[in-house]
């Protein structure tokens, strides 16, 4: 490793802040540095950032503590701060944060190599523009799955979300170096890749829309499973449901965003739709694809919400019967238009009916892995289970994560597995051979 040239990152937020890190990486890495994962190795630190939860900004902030002693024991490592939370909070950080020598958006990585020398000299770095990374291959950090960044930003301003303030607005990759990266990939024998977006389903190339470029995918690479996030309620598409039920190594799981099951509270969220639109949909995409897996997030305490907009949402869930939810509790985010409305339900308030949601959703999800116990199901091996030294884990099409002994599997192998007990977040099984299948479904494309 050469002198002054490790760089160590870490990672907090969505999927896409892991994608950015594989761009940071591979921006280094043309530039002659190599990672390391050991921090007292590093002679550059950087640190993701994220800014749509606000715990998630209360971990970095608690972390750039760490790395505060670290750089008074180390003067000459490199600190940096990247991401969302940047574009949120700039004027803050290069006040507080004085010991950092550069801090970036995420829409300035293809300059870090020049700003890590200049900050060598002394000359700390603050920068802002707009990119797209179309042309950058990331350094993958696995070799079963990968995440491909497809769009950057985002139009749709919900009322409670800063994404379009620290990622911009909408604007999308070409197909052409899409499918470059999906074949590069291919070649590299992945066996999964998830398309993201802040919404997937607006992708537009000026050319082809988000469709076009799954059809494109398929038809390059038939043995990658395509999964793809998040997807917005006003734009599914039925061009776009017809494609995930005809294209058979499509994952049949789609993460559908509600976010409150009040019309009152979606007009005041900007959600753009209704509940009743919201369960045509739902209908809609069941009866296109009727082994579709469903996942939606779910924000309670959205300022002026009742106990009768909060019984509502619990209604929703019922009536949709998601396999998963992702909860939050509202925190209001500067910049954004809920900034200025009153944040006037109570954190108690908040934390009560976010269990209530957190119970009501975990019973709907056992009693739907339930319904899976006796049916056989394909799996991608993903590797060792968390829990227990002598099984292996894997995930379903549907996105169900499987528990099975190893019998000699490996990370990459596909399987079929029994499935004999259920909890409300994984299934449990044995491994079955079953003869002439291959590795991904196919008994709906010809």
């Amino acid at each position: 490793m050469q002198l002054g040239r490790s760089i160590y990152i870490e990672t907090y937020g969505c999927q896409m802040n892991m994608a950015d890190t594989e761009v940071v990486l591979s921006i280094m890495r043309d530039a002659g540095y190599t990672r390391t994962n050991l921090l007292t190795q590093a002679d550059i630190v950087l640190i993701n950032t994220c800014a749509v939860r606000e715990n998630a900004e209360q971990r970095v902030i608690g972390r750039l503590g760490d790395f505060y002693h670290y750089k008074k024991a180390n003067p000459n490592v490199i600190i940096g701060i990247l991401g969302c939370m940047v574009e949120r909070i700039r004027k803050d950080l290069m006040e507080s944060e004085d010991f950092v020598d550069i801090i970036v958006g995420p829409d300035e990585y293809r300059k870090l190599p020049a700003l890590v020398e200049a900050a060598k000299k002394g000359e700390a770095v603050r920068l802002s523009r707009v990119e797209k990374y179309d042309d950058i291959v990331p350094l993958r950090t696995g070799n079963l799955s990968a995440w491909i960044a497809i769009m950057r930003g985002c139009d749709n301003f919900c009322t409670y979300c800063v994404v379009p303030f620290t990622r911009g607005r909408e604007r999308s990759r070409s197909q052409t170096n899409i499918l470059k990266e999906i074949e590069a990939l291919r070649n590299q024998n992945f066996k999964e890749v998830t398309l993201l977006g802040q919404n997937v389903n607006s992708y537009w190339d000026g050319t082809h829309d988000f469709s076009d470029l799954l059809s494109s995918i398929v038809d390059l690479n038939r043995n990658l499973r395509i999964r793809f996030m998040t997807s917005h309620p006003q734009d599914m598409s039925d061009k776009l449901i017809a494609t995930i039920a005809l294209r058979s190594n499509i994952c049949k799981y789609v993460h559908l965003p509600v976010q409150s099951g009040s019309d009152r509270i979606l007009k005041l969220m900007n959600r753009k739709y209704s509940v009743k639109y919201y369960l045509n949909l739902v209908h809609k995409i069941r009866e296109a694809i009727p082994e579709i897996s469903l996942s939606t997030d779910i924000i309670t305490g959205f300022p002026t919400e009742t106990e009768d907009d909060h019984k509502q949402t619990m209604d929703l869930l019922q009536a949709v019967g998601y396999d998963g939810a992702y909860t939050f509790k509202y925190s209001p985010r500067k910049r954004t238009k809920a900034w200025s409305m009153s944040d006037d339900v109570p954190d108690e308030v908040k934390n009560r009916r976010l269990d209530e949601i957190i119970n009501i959703q975990r019973s709907i999800s056992l009693h739907r892995n339930r319904k899976m116990i006796g049916q056989i199901m394909k799996v991608l091996v993903e590797g060792a289970s968390k829990k227990s030294n002598v099984d292996l884990c894997g995930r379903t099409d549907t996105n169900k994560m499987v528990i099975f002994p190893k019998n000699g599997n490996v990370a990459g192998d596909y399987i079929n597995v029994r499935i004999e007990r259920a909890n409300s977040a994984t299934l449990f099984g044995t491994q079955v051979h079953v003869f002439n299948q291959s590795p991904v479904l196919t008994t709906r494309e010809s």
